[in-house]
């Protein structure tokens, strides 16, 4: 049980002279020290061990700390309140438009108390586009090709396999419960919509947004497939007669970031800044700053957070038709799909940190709080996205070359889930409909409802859509997603927090898969420093190559010593803290 006990030590950064990384050089140009980014770990005395309590105490109780954990519970606080109120206010909704019957909300009203939610995801919408362009540019031009094929590899790795595992654990739920069969019939809505769908549509889709015709347009539109069905009776031999459906495929533009055009445009663009280094400098210095100007606008956005999603959860429960639709066989589809994102999200994810990171999986969920809430209230993982990338960097202190290349590729592409949900209901509605399943429509259910929540945007509801692939894959009608409308808009909430958790896991997994690499970057970065110090016009040449400088005649060459103890730098004595006790000049 030794491995599970908190060890006391404490982590020191080593000082590396520049004499020990001159290899096969005589000549000592400078002995200033500069830190290592290899760990030792040396035990805590007691005296630093009571230290270390106290200055855990201090940040607990600081001013930004209680600032923060302030925000979180008023969140929460307002999911909970607003499903109270909301379900509170239902004997004053109306039935129809007019106040009768003592009724004194009907939709208009309803839409208002909506308005400031709809704020709130605007807000955060607003905030994508340069957050996604400024965060992989910014990132990638930090590291090499080789280094951003690794973590790119490692995420898609990642992102796949939690996929699968999450759409099995969906279909072994609703294959060992089996709502379909259980609780009688379900009652359609009048309300729902029946979407058309065809698995090589979504993929060319796919293929069609990476590469984008106009990246300017990119910004507010995708391509999508429009299908146009048309139902006809045939004539065939001796009479006898058939329906027969043909689609018409229509190649249309629909509102909306295109997300995976970007990705590619981003990463390709950050590539060339980082292979041409100097000559882009100015690029990588904008965009590392625009990206600090849009992650303080995130500060900002997330105090409006409670208020927001108070508004939205209240609109959400008004705008419910009766709340026993979350009875019969449709509660026991809904039990089945909360409980398995609850093993996926809670015991599987936190898992497979524990295994590959050692890290404390407690601690990291609840520095994930905000971003889950918030996921939680708009049903949007985009949407969530500046969040996100606050909590894993600065509460869950995962580098940022990591992260901003990690969770935008995430929220596009990981949807877990999705895949669980999609699964779930696609068995469903075949156990309702009475339609068995043999072992190879499971492994196609599994498979296809992995492709289709990589198809899926993320927006709300869009696995609504996507869900129609799968049931055309099982050979069941696409009007059957009708059955699941009613619940469908709770059940996807409860889906994008997993999909944004599953992204801030899949960041602790690549950055600690990728610590050699980013040491490697860190120790050439820290090479390049010394000669850009030791040399202080290779810079300025290199910038302006047609440059030649006349020294006058008097001009004194500064002398070199090889001995380290005589030269002017100062030497630093360093404390266990890091902080700068003396400084000595000889």
């Amino acid at each position: 049980m030794n491995f599970f006990k908190k060890k006391s030590i404490r982590s020191v950064i080593p000082l590396v002279t520049s004499e020990a990384r001159q290899k096969n050089d005589s000549n000592v140009i400078s002995t200033r020290n500069k830190k290592s980014n290899h760990i030792i770990e040396v035990p805590l005395s007691t005296h630093e061990m009571n230290s270390r309590k106290w200055n855990f105490c201090q940040q607990c109780c600081s001013k930004e700390s209680l600032k923060e954990q302030a925000l979180l519970i008023t969140t929460i606080a307002s999911v909970i309140i607003g499903i109270g109120v909301g379900i509170g206010l239902r004997s004053l909704k109306c039935n129809t438009d007019a106040y009768i019957n003592g009724c004194r909300l009907n939709k208009d009203d309803i839409g208002y108390i909506e308005f400031p939610g709809t704020i709130f995801i605007n807000i955060l919408k607003l905030l994508i586009l340069p957050l996604i362009v400024s965060s992989i540019i910014s990132s990638l031009a930090q590291l090499d090709a080789q280094s951003c094929g690794k973590m790119g590899l490692r995420s898609l790795i990642y992102y796949l396999a939690t996929t699968i595992i999450a759409a099995i654990v969906g279909i072994i739920l609703v294959l060992t419960i089996r709502p379909g069969l259980r609780g009688g019939q379900v009652t359609i809505k009048p309300e729902s919509k029946a979407a058309e769908g065809r698995t090589v549509d979504t993929i060319l889709d796919l293929i069609r947004n990476l590469f984008p015709d106009n990246i300017v347009q990119a910004a507010f539109q995708t391509t999508a497939t429009k299908l146009i069905v048309n139902k006809i009776v045939v004539k065939g031999e001796n009479d006898t007669t058939y329906n027969k459906t043909t689609y018409n495929a229509i190649l249309e533009k629909r509102d909306g970031i295109n997300v995976l055009g970007l990705l590619v445009f981003c990463i390709l663009f950050g590539i060339i800044i980082s292979r041409l280094k100097e000559k882009t400098l100015i690029l990588k210095q904008f965009f590392e700053a625009m990206l600090e100007v849009v992650m303080q606008l995130v500060r900002i956005a997330m105090l409006f957070s409670p208020i927001g999603i108070f508004f939205l959860i209240v609109a959400k429960i008004l705008l419910m038709d009766s709340l026993s639709d979350f009875a019969g066989s449709l509660g026991l589809y809904m039990a089945t799909v909360l409980a398995g994102l609850f093993i996926h999200g809670f015991i599987i994810l936190p898992l497979i940190l524990f295994i590959i990171t050692r890290m404390n999986v407690f601690k990291y969920i609840h520095g994930m709080g905000q971003a889950l809430v918030t996921a939680f209230g708009t049903g949007s993982s985009s949407a969530t996205l500046p969040i996100t990338y606050r909590c894993v960097e600065e509460k869950n202190h995962i580098d940022p070359r990591i992260s901003r290349f990690v969770l935008p590729i995430g929220a596009t592409v990981n949807m877990d889930g999705t895949a669980l949900y999609e699964a779930v209901a696609a068995i469903y509605i075949a156990q309702l409909n009475g339609i068995p399943l043999t072992a190879a429509n499971i492994i196609v259910t599994t498979f296809t409802a992995t492709l289709a929540s990589i198809g899926a945007a993320s927006i709300p509801s869009a696995g609504l859509v996507t869900l129609v692939i799968v049931l055309n894959a099982l050979g069941l009608p696409s009007e059957e997603v009708r059955t699941i409308f009613a619940v469908d808009w709770l059940l996807d909430r409860f889906r994008t927090a997993i999909n944004v958790f599953g992204d801030s896991i899949g960041c602790a997994v690549v950055y600690h898969l990728s610590r050699k690499e980013l040491n490697s970057l860190d120790n050439r970065n820290i090479l390049a420093d010394d000669d850009n110090t030791n040399n202080p016009n290779s810079s300025v040449s290199s910038l302006v190559p047609n440059t030649t400088t006349t020294l006058p005649s008097n001009h004194m060459t500064p002398v070199t010593y090889d001995n380290p103890t005589y030269s002017n730098q100062p030497e630093t004595t360093v404390d266990d803290d890091g902080d700068n006790m003396s400084q000595t000049s000889f």
